[in-house]
């Protein structure tokens, strides 16, 4: 995903993240990944989110963890925004969230990604 999927979906974001210090490499997602979100969601809530990742695999893409990062990102846009956070304020905040996201709108958000990334790509 790295900057391309965060500059066309959301340029402003994008801006913000190039600014203070170029964080577009996603890093702080990198404990995401590493744990299969299993520090961010609740017990329960991670078990859906890996069968959508496994599901979707087959059905929409197979990178569909890269959507549901960036759906994280994108739900806590404004405040991101808003507070002009750099990299280290954005793990901050993150790790003070853990636990915390509604695991529905994460994944609701990601599946319409997927689809608008889709409509780009058909719409070339």
């Amino acid at each position: 995903m790295r900057s391309l999927g965060i500059q066309i979906l959301d340029s402003e974001l994008f801006e913000l993240m190039h600014q203070n210090g170029d964080y577009t490499h996603f890093y702080f997602c990198y404990r995401w990944f590493l744990l299969d979100f299993k520090r961010e969601l609740v017990y329960d809530d991670v078990f859906s989110v890996w069968e959508t990742i496994w599901a979707a695999a087959h059905i929409s893409s197979s990178h569909y963890v890269l959507f549901i990062a960036l759906a994280l990102v994108e739900v806590y846009r404004d405040i991101i925004l808003e507070n002009n956070m750099d990299f280290t304020d954005i793990i901050k905040f993150f790790n003070e969230m853990a636990e915390r996201h509604n695991t529905k709108q994460i994944l609701r958000l990601a599946r319409n990604l997927v689809y608008k990334v889709q409509t780009l790509i058909e719409n070339k």
